[in-house]
């Protein structure tokens, strides 16, 4: 199956750069023109390990925990493995030092020279070497036969031309001889490859391939012996299958820049490659890709659950993207006697258990292998990798999917802990920089705002290792020690009392893993799966415990957002989860441990809050997504990065995000994840895109805007809720924006005849906008729209006027209930109470019973399709007629009419409404008394009850009552009362 390529990762300045694996496979070595060696735990590693070895490093070695050199100050340098520490320099030449190789048990290395010698080294001893002279022309290429018997150098052969440097030479013919048995020997010439018999030193065969149209620059061996890669100047890279002289994967550079350094994975199947220009890259799944026979395939789910025995589970297959704060490849290697798991790079990964600690044994292979036998049994590997000798123990095989390593914690906006200069935390608040090395170790604390404090150095001697920032405090962690305790340190500047700062030490055992600010409190996870509550001035509050390890936290306001992991991820996937607490006085949660959508193969890189408050979170492949409070609280992508990176290297660190005005603040990174501390990065400002589908059409483009202004402006209502000021001019900005966007749409389905989705669009308009929609239909000549547009326009008339209704008596029944609770009655209290109660109870009963014998009982009424405006104001006539309002614009219709000529109902109903709103609640209630007195007078008139002769006296004194006090007072209220009095009367008698 074809290989995957992936990016190419910038890694040294333009030159030279050869690349090499260690004996595990758990780290990339690479050396460049610049002089570096650079340790990469994997190709997406932001931050690799460095060691200056010269002003230039041709050739890099690595065997046994020891890293060699060549280097262009005439030197062979030896340095510790992964430590990087000088342990000395193994030999000198006269001219670079051009190639540097080990041997098979990495005792010796043999380096060429531009001085046309090549030195054989002890490595334990560099006194003990050999000098080989006689060349006429420098040395570009060595290689140790496996046996030690040989070792061939090229300079100038009849395969090659001459060249006096490596840098100018057209080929520098890295050759390799075949690993295990060393029965043959690979050159480069030209556009071909030369495999040279061991015994008889004859040409045997060649290998080439119709892609290769430049001269070949190197070749490389895979550690089975079966395969043979080969790197041509043109970029391209092709391997075959030696035995059958089969081509089986072909690629080329991204940029076709020459190949000049190959290396194999020790186990898994991948080529790592570097150009002259200084890039890394890496080629994954190398291979016929053909599945472990029945008999390996039959061992594979033997059991399961060994996947997760140990520290199985820290593995990470070759093919995930890891942030610098997960975990790296072999990082957590078992080194007991106990068989390890060894995840391939594959889509069809397989699990080998070996003998020893993670590597192949060479004596083994040498002495067992037979690399190009033409029988194969069923027991062989297909695939060769890696190729192990028979044993008398079975091999063990798992094809299933593996477990993803754990994400570590991490601070959002923060840089990698083990730099010497890096962010501790970038908000929109300000920065905290943590410097570390031999001249200092402080902190720094700038503020964008110099008004909300000035800016601040501290000194970091407790090793604080997390900080988050706020504009009420500073907020410091660090990790506990064989002496001291984890501890939480708060500065909180805005407190109106000298003491200033807090600290409190965590249990022990317990490490704080993740730390936050809100808005009066403090927040921090601990390894012991709690997270601990505290106010701002040190006061504990409540702890509650996760369902699993932290991953990240945040804060805004009231609101505390914690990120955790919820199970194990398999195939590269993190399985996350959120929880949304709410710290005010009503706490709630918000989110139950919701599972957090991330992108395939993807981990979390950032999580916060909008700038209103709206939670939202960033993950490795660029998506940013935020909560739609409207739809459930889902989760909605709003921004995808990786649009806006000119490489496939580059990224975008993330610093803040607003809702209004829309904007994403993010620090563009080249080459990296995360930006330097110095020289200070510029924040960039990208603009927010939906995913929706066909933007680039008109209708497309407008649904998005549409949408997307209906999410950015969810917070809102939320804010509003909670009892924060709105402001009102951009809040009624956007409805007028997504109300013309309706319309444009409206108009765009009226011109292709889509009528049935014109109504669904106008059920999303307002009232206003809906008559609009009314008007261009009828212009347009589509009677049948309009009729039907106009049938919505009275629906939400009557939906606005109902809305409005329930909101009067929701008032007047507050109204009430202050009105009984503030009145005094030393003598009666109770009956007091008791009479208000019983008051408003008879009038809502009398007035909705007057409602219901005289309008229908369904709110919506279906009736026949209104011919004309006043049919249309009968219906609201018939709906509404005992309300204060109905009342109140029967006696002030004329006057709207008269301020604004030329309204039809709708807009006349609309204008009532705003200018009855303005009236106060002792008006309204009035007008509202007013109507349901009426409303009981009609009761009263038209549908009366006859009443036994018994009770006539008592009737005539009740009315003579009714004369009196309409005569003394013409207030609705006396109305109101002498019918409750009446009703309460008849109720008596009749029991």
């Amino acid at each position: 199956m074809p290989s995957a390529q992936k990016p190419m990762r910038y890694g040294h300045t333009e030159g030279h750069t050869d690349v090499c694996f260690d004996d595990t496979g758990s780290c990339i070595v690479t050396c460049g023109s610049d002089g570096d060696v650079r340790i990469w735990e994997n190709l997406d590693d932001d931050d690799p390990k460095s060691i200056n070895v010269g002003e230039k490093a041709y050739s890099c070695a690595l065997k046994n925990g020891r890293l060699i050199t060549a280097a262009s100050n005439n030197t062979v340098q030896i340095h510790t493995f992964p430590e990087g520490a000088p342990d000395g320099i193994l030999t000198r030449f006269t001219m670079n030092a051009n190639h540097v190789v080990f041997n098979t048990d990495g005792t010796k290395i043999a380096a060429g020279s531009s001085d046309f010698m090549v030195k054989v080294v002890e490595v334990t001893d560099s006194s003990k070497q050999k000098t080989f002279r006689g060349h006429d022309a420098p040395v570009l290429s060595l290689s140790f036969d496996p046996r030690d018997v040989y070792l061939t150098c090229v300079t100038n052969w009849l395969l090659l031309q001459k060249c006096n440097d490596v840098i100018n030479a057209k080929s520098i013919c890295r050759l390799g001889w075949q690993p295990g048995s060393g029965k043959l020997l690979a050159i480069p010439v030209d556009k071909v490859v030369k495999l040279y018999r061991r015994e008889t030193w004859d040409n045997k065969f060649d290998l080439s391939d119709t892609s290769i149209t430049q001269p070949l620059n190197v070749v490389a061996w895979s550690p089975c012996g079966q395969y043979l890669v080969a790197g041509s100047v043109d970029g391209s890279i092709v391997v075959w299958k030696v035995e059958t002289q089969e081509c089986i994967e072909r690629t080329k550079h991204e940029k076709n820049y020459s190949i000049c350094g190959l290396a194999w994975h020790p186990k898994y199947r991948q080529i790592a490659y570097t150009d002259t220009e200084g890039n890394l890259g890496l080629l994954e799944d190398i291979g016929d890709g053909k599945k472990t026979n029945d008999k390996v395939a039959s061992t594979a789910a033997k059991d399961y659950n060994d996947l997760f025995d140990g520290d199985d589970d820290d593995y990470l297959n070759g093919d995930a993207i890891e942030p610098p704060s997960s975990p790296t490849p072999g990082a957590n290697e078992d080194h007991g006697d106990d068989d390890d798991l060894m995840p391939t790079a594959s889509h069809q990964r397989r699990a080998i258990l070996d003998d020893d600690d993670n590597s192949l044994d060479i004596g083994m292979i040498k002495a067992n292998s037979n690399l190009l036998a033409k029988d194969d049994d069923d027991d062989d590997q297909t695939g060769g990798f890696p190729a192990l000798p028979a044993s008398s123990t079975q091999q063990h095989f798992y094809d299933g999917p593996l477990p993803t390593p754990r994400q570590k914690p991490f601070q959002s906006g923060s840089t990698p802990a083990h730099l010497m200069h890096r962010f501790m935390v970038w908000n929109s608040v300000g920065i905290i920089r943590c410097y570390n090395d031999e001249q200092d170790n402080a902190i720094d604390i700038e503020f964008h705002d110099t008004s909300v404090h000035h800016a601040t150095h501290l000194p970091n001697s407790l090793n604080h290792t997390m900080a988050d920032l706020s504009t009420e405090a500073i907020l410091l962690a660090c990790e506990s020690t064989e002496e001291l305790a984890s501890k939480l340190h708060c500065i909180h500047f805005s407190s109106w009392d000298t003491n200033k700062e807090w600290t409190v030490d965590m249990p022990k055992d317990e490490d704080i893993e993740a730390i936050c600010l809100g808005q009066g409190w403090a927040a921090c996870a601990t390894s012991a799966l709690l997270v601990r509550l505290f106010t701002v001035g040190g006061v504990q509050k409540e702890i509650f415990s996760l369902p699993g390890p932290v991953v990240a936290m945040a804060g805004h306001g009231e609101q505390l957002m914690v990120i955790y992991h919820r199970g194990t991820g398999f195939d590269g996937d993190q399985c996350l989860g959120v929880q949304l607490i709410e710290l005010g006085k009503k706490k709630k949660q918000v989110l139950h441990g919701d599972p957090l959508s991330l992108t395939k193969k993807s981990y979390l890189t950032w999580v916060g809050f909008s700038a209103e408050g709206t939670p939202c979170y960033v993950d490795s492949e660029g998506i940013v997504r935020m909560l739609n409070r409207r739809l459930g609280d889902t989760w909605i992508p709003v921004c995808n990065t990786k649009e806006h990176c000119k490489g496939k290297s580059d990224h975008y660190w993330v610093v803040g995000i607003h809702e209004n005005p829309q904007q994403l603040r993010c620090i563009p990174c080249k080459g990296a994840r995360f930006p330097p501390t110095l020289p200070r990065p510029a924040v960039a400002i990208l603009p927010f895109t939906l995913p929706y589908c066909q933007v680039t059409t008109e209708k497309g483009q407008m649904e998005e805007q549409y949408w997307r202004s209906i999410v950015f402006h969810n917070y809102v209502d939320y804010l509003s809720k909670n009892g924060y000021e709105v402001d009102e001019n951009a809040t009624s900005q956007s409805v007028k924006e997504q109300q013309e966007l309706l319309m444009k749409l409206f108009a765009l389905s009226c011109k292709l005849e889509r009528e049935f989705r014109c109504v669904e669009l106008a059920d999303l308009m307002t009232q206003n906008v809906v008559n609009l929609a009314i008007k261009y239909a009828s212009r347009s000549r589509r009677l049948n729209l309009a009729q039907r547009l106009s049938e919505m326009a009275v629906e939400k008339a009557s939906e606005l006027a109902t809305a409005l209704e329930e909101e009067e008596e929701e008032e007047d029944f507050r109204n009430h209930r202050n009105v009984s609770s503030n009145k005094k009655d030393p003598l009666v209290p109770s009956a007091s109470v008791l009479d208000n109660m019983s008051k408003y109870s008879k009038k809502t009963s009398s007035s909705s019973r007057a409602v219901n014998k005289q309008s229908p009982p369904v709110i919506k009424p279906l009736i026949p399709k209104p011919k004309s405006k006043q049919v249309m104001f009968l219906v609201f006539s018939c709906c509404f007629r005992t309300t204060g309002f109905q009342m109140w614009l029967e006696e002030n219709r004329a006057s709207i009419l008269t301020d604004n000529p030329g309204l039809n109902e709708a807009e006349v109903i609309k204008e009532g409404m705003s200018r009855f709103r303005v009236l106060s609640s002792e008006e309204r209630m009035a007008w509202t008394e007013k109507a349901k007195g009426r409303a009981a007078n009609d009761l009263t008139e038209d549908k009366k009850r006859k009443r036994p002769t018994a009770t006539e006296d008592e009737e005539k004194k009740n009315q003579e009552q009714k004369a009196e006090d309409s005569n003394l007072s013409k207030k609705p209220k006396t109305s109101g009362q002498s019918t409750n009095a009446r009703l309460s009367a008849f109720a008596f008698k009749q029991s």
